[in-house]
């Protein structure tokens, strides 16, 4: 492992090869296998490096795809994280996954969707509910090198990507599919697709069934697969069309059962907003914040994060702290208890989006006229400007999980009311790296457990931290001030409760009131909070950068701005706070490593 691992420090990405073929028996730890992926992508910022920033950017001005790129991801054997250990595979779960994507999305968020993780999305319905062939063929396709990819059905609240949709009716040897779809992800390259077709009128919960259509298994003169589509963002990922007419379908394409494509999704798609969070915008925006601190570090004042700016980047430092957080509860939830994660999972998406996405505004600020540079040096920072609402799915995004979350309005308020009693969540949902369980795919369920079973313990665990930080008061004021702020967001659980069940008995509005949607914002914040404060109680001398995690300054920070976008009445930052976060962030820029909660050794 060591040998492997030293052989691709310091050197291009080419040359740490030769140890590839002893990847997969030897990298067991996915930790480790991120760090080697890092080591393989190389400095981003060399010029001479093939999958370096300018190498990256100019395929995207072309809106190609890096090729050189994803042939090293070829021979990484990227697809082999996607699948189950048990059909020899590498996946074991979420978290180590998000690990291994990081290095990519951190690069190139189009890189790791197109050559990544759409992968996962369509092949996770397969490993939920299909059966021994189509579980065996879908792993042997994905360590084969081909690609596949998934066909959504249409919301309600689309965008060009959620549009369109197909339709079948049955046939004497199984179904015969005709629609189109004219913006899918890897449509001009896939051998395979996972399309969620409609097999019964109207909108109900069996309207839609899953089929696993298999190019090889069609006729060709059925499948049309339509031209590129041009995005604003993502520009280098394929998209393109696929029309299907008069498609004949083998009935053992048929995944799960007929009717079952609605509850597949609600189950599935918690993995898929697990990924993005964790993956795709946590990466992302620790890309973006190292942009900003590059463009402080020119400016011809050194790296000296004082005033207003000093201030901005380590707020937004704080706040990927907790996005991290939040992300990494959301990930080893899936991990640990998958049946409990439908709510939690929208939360985290909602909440991570919409955080750093206000983020990315702040950081622009500080950046200026390098905002909009497009060279290799800061031409990264506009193109995540473009990409990451994509990678969300934008306004379409936020509907599907408000759509998850307003229906269930009734759950969060028994979870609320219960948060002093309830069973708290164990600390190794808050513990990153803390060992990992394997995904059950088959456990993830379409409906939220039984508020009375004491699951909802993410929520639970802002009240008991509170009063554990009682116990902190006389260790100084920054321990005084977080155990304050944690009071105050423990009357919140309270008060979200109270203001849940007072709209709930509103026979005239319900919850599809405007005010529904205000609850949810406010639910997704006191889960980040409680996510921030479980981190910080947890982080010891394992934890990556335990010294940072386990003292106040991060947490009190976030938790601070979190409580002005609530409305609370928070006061300033003791003094100090602010300057000591910043030092840490300049550390982690000099020292090579990332911003998120891993601190992870870059190239």
């Amino acid at each position: 492992m060591n040998d492997t691992l030293t052989a691709g420090r310091g050197t291009t990405a080419a040359a740490g090869l030769a140890a590839h073929a002893r990847l997969p028996r030897v990298c067991a730890d996915a930790a480790a296998r991120a760090r080697y992926l890092e080591d393989l992508l190389g400095d981003p910022f060399d010029d001479g490096n093939p999958h370096g920033q300018q190498a990256l950017l100019a395929a995207d001005e072309r809106r190609e795809a890096p090729a050189a790129t994803e042939d090293l991801l070829g021979r990484f054997e990227l697809a082999a994280e996607f699948v189950p250990t048990v059909l020899g595979g590498r996946f074991t779960g979420v978290e180590a996954l998000t690990q291994v994507l990081r290095p990519v999305f951190r690069r190139d968020v189009a890189l790791g969707f197109g050559a990544g993780v759409t992968a996962l999305f369509a092949a996770s319905v397969v490993w939920s509910a299909g059966d021994e062939r189509q579980r065996r063929d879908t792993a042997s396709l994905l360590l084969g090198g081909g690609r596949i990819t998934i066909l959504h059905r249409e919301f309600a609240h689309a965008n060009a990507i959620l549009r369109g949709e197909y339709t079948a009716r049955p046939a004497p040897e199984g179904y015969v599919v005709d629609g189109r779809k004219d913006v899918v992800i890897n449509a001009d390259r896939a051998d395979t697709f996972v399309a969620y077709v409609r097999t019964a009128p109207g909108d109900g919960p069996d309207s839609h069934s899953v089929f696993l259509l298999e190019t090889g298994r069609l006729p060709a003169h059925a499948v049309h697969r339509l031209p590129r589509a041009r995005t604003h963002g993502m520009r280098g990922a394929h998209y393109a069309g696929l029309r299907l007419e008069d498609c004949p379908v083998p009935a053992d394409a048929l995944v799960g059962e007929r009717g079952e494509g609605v509850s597949l999704s609600l189950r599935t798609f918690q993995v898929s907003r697990a990924l993005v969070s964790g993956g795709a915008l946590v990466g992302g925006m620790d890309s973006a914040l190292r942009y900003a601190v590059r463009a402080v570090s020119e400016s011809g004042r050194g790296l000296t994060l004082r005033g207003r700016r000093g201030r901005v980047l380590a707020g937004v430092f704080a706040d990927l702290l907790a996005c991290d957080s939040l992300a990494v509860t959301g990930l080893r939830l899936l991990d640990l208890a998958p049946e409990h994660a439908l709510v939690p999972s929208a939360a985290v998406k909602y909440a991570v989006s919409a955080l750093l996405h206000e983020d990315l505004d702040e950081l622009a600020a500080v950046l200026g006229a390098r905002g909009y540079d497009r060279g290799p040096a800061y031409g990264g920072f506009p193109k995540l400007v473009r990409d990451l609402p994509v990678a969300g799915l934008g306004h379409a995004g936020t509907a599907d999980t408000q759509a998850v979350l307003v229906p269930h309005l009734r759950t969060l308020a028994h979870a609320a009311r219960d948060a002093d009693s309830g069973q708290e969540a164990p600390g190794a949902l808050f513990t990153p790296g803390a060992g990992h369980s394997t995904l059950d795919f088959r456990r993830l369920d379409a409906k939220p457990r039984d508020p009375h079973s004491g699951c909802d313990g993410l929520l639970a665990a802002l009240p008991h931290a509170a009063a554990r930080l009682d116990g902190t008061r006389d260790r100084g004021p920054r321990w005084a001030a977080l155990a304050d702020l944690a009071r105050a967001f423990a009357a919140e659980v309270h008060s979200l409760a109270e203001r849940c069940a007072a709209l709930l008995e509103r026979p005239d509005t319900g919850a599809l009131a405007p005010a529904a949607y205000v609850l949810v914002d406010r639910y997704c914040l006191l889960l980040a909070a409680a996510s921030c404060l479980g981190v910080r109680e947890n982080a010891g001398p394992a934890t990556p950068d335990g010294h940072l995690l386990a003292e106040p300054e991060w947490a009190l920070t976030a938790l601070t701005r979190f409580g002005r976008r609530l409305g609370l009445d928070v006061p300033d930052l003791p003094d100090g706070v602010t300057q000591e976060l910043a030092a840490h962030l300049v550390d982690r820029y000099r020292d090579g490593r990332s911003f998120d909660l891993y601190g992870m050794r870059l190239a």
